[in-house]
């Protein structure tokens, strides 16, 4: 008899909440007011050991059974949509379930129903994969329960590469964490994930791969074979009628196996008064670290400036331990006092030349304005720029006081790069990441020698220097098609030496397509810098906002766009402020150009998609902060309106809609599609690409060229013959 009523109960159980991962189906209870059992996902491990062209996978994922009664469904789970499994295992505690693994056509119905029933797009993320299904035993209230899924997986290879693909969903609430171990670590290079951030260590013959939490989305992790001293993959990807994209990434092994290209390091920091305090210890420590990397074959300066410039020694110091001793004495002696003679230190930084087979490198930070000697920004950038020769300069900028355009100005001439470090950031994190980077070139003055196909729009325009244990990453247009060897040259140790890497061009390539707004995120921080240093025209702002309205990412071009139609329609008549900071020193330093200089740096340093997003997000942050104070972000004043991303495209809470912000007023047709209904789901079948998109929730309208979508109650819940291939036509503008 109880097993008769706990059976009629559960037929009425509430869903568990979806998310990232595996998750239980659970039938509801007949009187959902008064029983409530609920089903909590407390964590989601998952490790993968690759051996040869296999994937050994196990998720390990904890439930706990919130509620006050029993529950008890069907545990699902989504794999990759292109794996190919021999085998798969799942337990509940010691005892193995009956399970069955159903394809991504077959599966389709079970996430569309569940979509249905929760009202929740975000699952339609997952739509297209394959699913695992196995019942799952009851589970008592206050009880937590593990359920391990063991499967194996043959891994695809494009070019000198084995690629690894996971399915982590878009749900993931934090818990969701992955590391992935490589046996036989000689064999690769240095991995690289196109998707999420990563960090990875050699130990024992295996390396150790970690992906920086949250874990969501499609993951997509490559392992170059090593090919010589160089390993590396091109991926693209191409929509018929655009020039492709392409995705080219060089990576050395993790540590140099030979003679590394000896260093001429010089340290420079800024002691005037205003570094007092906390940040001249952070200094410090920072300039500790750097000398602590030196090795053998590496020599070095060291120079401090205030109102005057001083030095440890004349000349380059060989990195000896008497000598290492010596210098950080010097370091321990450094006190905050007096002005700020950014010319008399960029100078003595320069003044040293070092021979061709030698890698010099300047450091140089700083958290003020000049204001000692030459003074004005340009002029000291067009003095270092006749002295670089072959130096690279990185520059450090602490705080909202710095020259953005100085700083910039010097890292690009000197070939290197810009970082910027808040108010209150420890300046030691900043200077350690960028110092052990540099620590271990490989090779030096890249540059492509021959394709089969024209890139263009390259991002980085110039290649820079390759180091061991840090993959380097290209991103570019190419048109037309062609398979063939990408020839790259470089030198080592004052030696010219080239080598390939076989690619494939195609006309059209529907996979890969992290890499159009990777590309775009990289594009638009070189072209915010640019407009920054040699001055705004209109066809560069012109496309940094189409740039920026295709995929989503919001710059201070169209940050307007997110506003309500009033507040536009009152920016469009109001005198546009100066773009270029040539010349005008406050638009050089202060927040608002330190947080612009600083989101540039990001986005043209995105090496990965969530790299990406973290500093598109962190733009969003930027110009809401500045539209709800009156700042160049929001020029209509009052309180910025929420802004959401989704699938790469930029949403504005507008009258309870979410709004693409690309949707021009002069857009008044509208096709209205009812949430959930056939219709819906008929849209996503033909056209993947907008799942991530309508993830936004609803009600929502999305921009098209000739017509828009809104997906709201009250639209059509059927297609009629033939209306939606004539609404993609006009929706793309065919």
């Amino acid at each position: 008899m109880y097993r008769y009523l706990r059976t009629m109960l559960l037929l009425f159980v509430p869903l568990l909440k979806l998310s990232g991962q595996g998750w239980i189906d659970v039938v509801r209870p007949i009187n959902p007011s008064r029983i409530q059992p609920s089903l909590v996902r407390e964590s989601s491990n998952v490790h993968a050991v690759v051996d040869g062209r296999v994937a050994h996978f196990e998720v390990t994922e904890r439930f706990r059974n919130t509620g006050s009664t029993i529950a008890e469904g069907t545990y699902l789970y989504p794999l990759p949509g292109e794996a190919v499994f021999s085998d798969f295992s799942l337990f509940q505690g010691e005892k193995e379930l009956k399970g069955e693994m159903m394809a991504a056509e077959q599966a389709r119905s079970i996430y569309e129903g569940i979509v249905r029933r929760m009202k929740d797009p975000a699952l339609l993320t997952l739509v297209g994969h394959g699913l695992i299904k196995a019942q799952v035993f009851p589970v008592l209230p206050g009880e937590t329960r593990t359920v391990t899924l063991r499967f194996t997986e043959l891994l695809g290879r494009e070019s000198d590469a084995l690629r690894v693909r996971y399915a982590a969903g878009n749900r993931g609430d934090g818990a969701v964490t992955m590391t992935v171990d490589v046996r036989r670590d000689t064999a690769f290079a240095t991995p690289y994930s196109p998707t999420h951030q990563i960090s990875h260590d050699n130990r024992d013959g295996t390396m150790h791969i970690a992906l920086r939490a949250p874990v969501r989305g499609d993951v997509e992790l490559v392992l170059p074979l090593r090919r010589g001293l160089v390993g590396g993959t091109v991926l693209t990807h191409a929509e018929p009628g655009e020039d492709g994209f392409a995705l080219l990434f060089l990576s050395p092994p993790s540590s140099g196996e030979t003679t590394p290209v000896g260093r001429d390091l010089t340290l420079v920091v800024d002691v005037s008064g205003s570094m007092s305090g906390e940040k001249i210890d952070q200094a410090k420590s920072a300039l500790r670290q750097a000398l602590g990397a030196l090795g053998a074959r590496d020599r070095f300066r060291l120079i401090s400036f205030s109102s005057g410039v001083h030095q440890f020694r004349e000349g380059f110091t060989t990195a000896g331990a008497t000598e290492l001793a010596e210098a950080r004495r010097f370091v321990d002696d450094l006190q905050a006092n007096g002005g700020t003679n950014l010319e008399g230190a960029i100078d003595a930084a320069l003044a040293e030349r070092t021979d061709g087979e030698r890698l010099s490198m300047i450091m140089l930070m700083t958290d003020g304005i000049p204001s000692v000697g030459e003074q004005a920004p340009d002029r000291i950038a067009a003095t270092a720029a006749a002295k670089i020769g072959r130096s690279r300069i990185f520059t450090v900028g602490v705080g909202h006081d710095v020259n953005t355009y100085l700083l910039d100005r010097l890292a690009v001439d000197g070939r290197g790069s810009a970082t910027y470090v808040a108010p209150g950031a420890d300046v030691g994190d900043a200077v350690g990441g960028l110092m052990s980077k540099l620590s271990r070139p490989a090779l030096v003055d890249l540059r492509i020698v021959d394709a089969p196909v024209r890139f263009q729009e390259q991002a980085p325009a110039v290649l820079p220097d390759l180091f061991y244990g840090e993959e380097l990453v290209v991103l570019a247009r190419y048109r037309g098609e062609g398979s063939g060897p990408i020839v790259i040259e470089g030198t080592r140790n004052g030696r010219r030496e080239r080598f390939t890497i076989a690619a494939n061009f195609g006309r059209r390539e529907m996979g890969n397509d992290y890499i159009a707004p990777l590309w775009a995120a990289r594009r638009i921080g070189e072209l915010t810098r640019q407009i920054r240093l040699e001055g705004s025209s209109p066809d560069l702002i012109a496309s940094v906002k189409a740039l920026g309205l295709r995929y989503g990412i919001l710059t201070e071009y169209n940050a307007y766009l997110v506003q309500e139609p009033s507040a536009i329609a009152a920016a469009a008549n109001a005198p546009p402020a100066p773009a270029s900071g040539r010349g005008m020193a406050r638009e050089m330093t202060g927040s608002v150009a330190f947080d612009a200089a600083k989101a540039s740096a990001n986005l043209s340093a995105s090496g990965s998609l969530q790299a990406a997003d973290a500093a598109v997000d962190g733009r969003l942050l930027q110009m809401r902060g500045a539209g709800s104070g009156g700042g160049r972000g929001g020029r209509g004043g009052g309180t910025a309106p929420e802004v959401r991303r989704a699938g790469g495209v930029l949403f504005t809470m507008r009258d309870g809609v979410w709004t693409d912000v690309n949707l021009s007023s002069s857009s008044s047709t509208l096709k209205a599609i009812a949430p959930f209904s056939n219709a819906y789901f008929e849209l996503v079948k033909v056209r993947p690409s907008l799942k991530s998109v309508l993830a936004i929730g609803t009600p929502m309208v999305l921009g098209g060229r000739r017509v828009s979508l809104k997906v709201a109650d009250g639209g059509i819940t059927e297609w009629s013959i033939g209306e939606l291939d004539r609404f993609l036509a006009e929706f793309d503008g065919r």
